[in-house]
């Protein structure tokens, strides 16, 4: 995802000379070498100053340029909380914040790198908007937008590195705000976002394998929150599962079993998100994931206790 986004961001850059990366301390040999070695004079490193990161965005902003602040996720949010709430989010500038490694994808790096919260704590903040785009190409899309919005400050959440291509026969075109089908089916609906969508189409392939076809949903986009897509997914099907690399409840989770209260839907709401608690596995996220309840087997012998 990363790589797409740089690759998307390198594009647009070419064309939109306002658009300028702001980066804490992270190595521009990677993904976003390209952009630095071509656009030296928009390419800016703060070093470990993540406040000192938001705040340039908010006056270049200002002045007319397009900044995106760009690090690692917890690094990106949760260090320089105060100036993205009054710098960007009360001003309502349109700066993107890219969180790189969401939810435990830097699983060997300990709970100082996983971004558990950052979907819960992003959502809380007003005017601000965020999306969680599901693989490279959803990355793609996303950046898109937010190299084209003007409305207000976007946190992205990106997955780290290597994550497979999932939406390429989508049923649906991805559009901001609103959900996603990337398979259509029947009785039961799998809802997810992000990275870990990649677990979404495990369950999905096992419901195959057993006769059944159920539909996949893409929740690329977390604020604004599409109400009326939801409500269609609690009236159309009789189970809905949700499956989100966030704790301790899932944030997509609660909004949907509030609704469903609301509108006193009968469908079966299955949730599964992390823990809520710092999981001292190292190693390979999927591990990781795993010890927090996260894997395709745990997810069966939960639907079928």
């Amino acid at each position: 995802m990363r790589n797409k986004f740089a690759e998307t961001f390198y594009k647009a850059a070419l064309e939109d000379p306002k658009l300028c990366l702001v980066v804490a301390d992270i190595s521009p040999a990677g993904s976003i070498e390209k952009f630095r070695q071509d656009f030296p004079e928009r390419f800016l490193n703060t070093g470990v100053a993540e406040q000192v990161m938001i705040g340039m965005c908010a006056g270049m902003c200002q002045n007319g340029l397009r900044p995106f602040a760009y690090t690692i996720a917890t690094f990106a949010l949760y260090r320089p909380f105060e100036m993205i709430r009054d710098d960007l989010a009360y001003q309502n500038l349109p700066v993107t914040v890219v969180g790189i490694g969401g939810g435990v994808s830097y699983a060997a790096l300990g709970g100082t790198h996983h971004a558990q919260e950052d979907i819960f704590i992003a959502s809380s903040i007003p005017n601000m908007q965020v999306i969680a785009p599901s693989d490279p190409l959803e990355t793609e899309e996303a950046t898109r937008h937010c190299v084209a919005q003007t409305k207000g400050p976007i946190y992205m959440r990106l997955g780290r590195a290597g994550e497979p291509i999932l939406t390429g026969d989508a049923v649906d075109p991805f559009v901001f705000g609103k959900v996603r089908y990337l398979k259509k089916g029947k009785k039961t609906c799998i809802l997810s976002y992000g990275a870990i969508m990649s677990l979404a189409v495990e369950l999905y392939e096992d419901y195959k394998k057993r006769g059944e076809t159920p539909s996949l949903v893409s929740m690329h986009t977390l604020k604004p929150l599409d109400r009326q897509g939801l409500s269609q997914i609690l009236s159309n099907y009789e189970e809905i599962i949700v499956i989100e690399e966030v704790s301790p409840e899932g944030y997509v989770s609660g909004k949907l079993k509030q609704l469903a209260w609301e509108e006193k839907s009968l469908a079966k709401i299955h949730t599964f998100a992390l823990q809520d608690e710092f999981i001292h596995v190292y190693g390979k996220p999927h591990e990781l994931l795993a010890a927090h309840g996260l894997s395709l087997e745990h997810i069966n012998s939960k639907m079928r206790a």
